[in-house]
């Protein structure tokens, strides 16, 4: 149901750490404009771990309205609470959401039963197409295979962000049922494809959206060795993106670009004077500023 460019979109912050609509409609636009296929707010990328519900609530409904349908919106209502991931998810709905994206549980490590009946409730309480998302070095815990192979029977999940870092965990999941895999690893992207993925939910999108796009497309249509081309293009700055706890990279960088003000929310700060001298200068060379 989903595939392509996604960009899990920041969320950007004006001095006393309020949330910029403003800044926020722009970079949807800026989306749009430059070819990513769907649009993902309110996941990590986006703090959605420091939101208050009628923040988060709130960024939802602004993306809905400011996409107007142009493209899907996958909405980030995960939690490690269910009934709260189930208010989200249901609130999403209600607003227009064209799907759902849902963390793993974090923190209280559920078991592979306790997920898959985290996930059903929502599924079934909420109707709404939902993603999930194997993120084990943010959550402490990773989703089985075989556990993402049981959800995916469940009628409303039809994907899953992988962003474990492994190709095997991809590769079984691939072999045991036929869910849709989206990375959520922009170095690994077309490595997963390879396999048999259908796009990613993009870091590095927020600034690199055109080109992103490309090297999924040309990936979808069997393009690989162009696609190629482009990946190994993009690598330092995938890489980059990382070279503090994201999003403090990629907010940064589009503070250097012009898109947004250098704010987050604690206990998130700006990046150390000797990283940020080393990201100016992978920003620099990809031609960014």
């Amino acid at each position: 149901m989903f595939k392509g460019s996604f960009v899990a979109l920041v969320t950007p912050h004006q001095r006393d750490g309020s949330i910029d609509e403003k800044k926020f409609r722009e970079l949807i636009d800026f989306q749009i404009e430059n070819g990513t296929d769907g649009i993902v707010p309110c996941g990590c990328t986006g703090e959605a771990a420091t939101m208050a519900f009628d923040e988060q609530k709130r960024l939802i409904k602004i993306t809905v309205e400011a996409v107007n349908k142009q493209v899907p919106v996958i909405a980030g209502t995960g939690s490690n609470n269910t009934r709260e991931a189930l208010e989200l998810t249901t609130y999403a709905k209600k607003a227009g959401a064209d799907g759902a994206l849902l963390i793993t549980p974090y923190y209280n490590k559920p078991t592979p039963e306790g997920q898959y009946r985290h996930y059903e409730k929502i599924a079934k309480e909420a109707d709404i197409p939902i993603v999930l998302y194997n993120v084990p070095s943010r959550t402490g815990i990773s989703m089985l295979p075989e556990t993402v192979a049981r959800l995916s029977k469940v009628d409303n999940i039809v994907a899953i962000k992988e962003a474990s870092g492994s190709l095997d965990q991809v590769s079984r999941i691939l072999s045991l049922c036929d869910i849709t895999v989206l990375s959520g690893d922009d170095s690994l992207t077309l490595p997963m494809m390879s396999v048999g993925a259908k796009g990613v939910i993009s870091v590095a999108a927020n600034i690199m959206p055109e080109e992103v796009a490309e090297m999924v497309d040309l990936a979808l249509n069997g393009k690989y060795e162009e696609a190629k081309r482009v990946h190994l293009k993009l690598v330092p700055v995938f890489k980059a993106m990382f070279i503090e706890t994201n999003p403090i990279p990629v907010k940064t960088a589009l503070s250097l670009m012009g898109k947004i003000e250098a704010n987050w929310r604690l206990p998130l700060c700006e990046m150390t004077d000797g990283n940020l001298a080393k990201f100016k200068d992978i920003i620099k060379e990809s031609g960014l500023i």
